[in-house]
């Protein structure tokens, strides 16, 4: 779907280190910022991560927003739970492989 939205393979790459890759903008870096943190468990929005995307989004953007990552993580926490797999829907498409974790969003804005 990523393609399709004209993303690009250099982008998907570079997602793991998002925070440093310069293929992402300030805007997208807030978005990654705030779905990272809104996946910790227990959740835990820093006031700066959040007021990062506030600045960036309007009330009905953010709900949006919000919704979609609330939605991923109660779909994947879901399949877990039930032990569902993939089902071979997307072998051979490019799926970046995660890197040494980069500090917690809450770790790199100091309160």
């Amino acid at each position: 779907m990523s393609r399709q939205r004209g993303v690009s393979n250099d982008k998907l790459e570079a997602l793991a280190a998002y925070e440093h890759s310069p293929a992402f903008t300030d805007a997208e870096r807030a978005v990654l910022r705030y779905a990272d943190v809104m996946t910790d468990t227990p959740v835990d929005v820093p006031d700066a991560v959040f007021a990062a995307v506030r600045a960036r989004f309007d009330d009905a953007q953010l709900v949006e927003l919000t919704s979609a990552i609330a939605w991923e993580n109660y779909r994947a926490r879901f399949d877990h739970a039930f032990g569902v797999e993939a089902e071979g829907f997307s072998d051979g498409a490019f799926c970046p492989a995660p890197v040494a974790r980069e500090p917690k969003a809450s770790e790199a804005f100091p309160q």
